[in-house]
């Protein structure tokens, strides 16, 4: 019979291949993960100085133009451009703008509570007379 030690020693020798190929493939994920985090970064700047080159030449060229000229499909050459511009602050309306109706509130629906039918009593065992008591005390004897 082996000791715990060996046992032990047994269960790591046999787990080390597959925790190998674990921490292997965590690392690789996590590399990758990292290389794709930074390329993204990376996209969104030459994305971001498209749209700025694109905005700064609209005046002197327009995107179909660019688009004959450059093979670049006008739908790319466009989200470019909406990529460069700065993005337009909006103006929240007053919650409670006079130019609105009220909404006028319904009242809250009410349920009707559905009727139970009770069962009905049973009909009560007849009450033992004292000449029945008597009858079956004087039978046991």
């Amino acid at each position: 019979m082996p000791t715990s030690e060996e046992i032990e020693r047994r269960v790591a020798e046999a787990d080390a291949p597959r925790s190998a190929k674990r921490s292997a493939a965590a690392q690789r994920i996590g590399d990758l993960a990292t290389r794709h985090a930074e390329i993204a970064a990376q996209l969104n700047d030459v994305e971001r100085e498209l749209g700025e080159a694109l905005a700064e030449s609209s005046d002197v060229i327009d995107i179909d133009e660019l688009a004959e000229f450059t093979e670049v499909p006008a739908t790319d050459l466009a989200r470019w451009l909406d990529t460069g511009k700065p993005a337009s602050t909006k103006r929240k309306k007053p919650a409670n703008s006079g130019s609105r109706t009220k909404k006028t509130t319904q009242p809250p629906k009410t349920t009707t509570a559905k009727t139970v039918s009770t069962p009905r009593p049973l009909a009560a065992a007849p009450t033992p007379t004292a000449d029945t008591l008597a009858a079956s005390s004087s039978a046991a004897q």
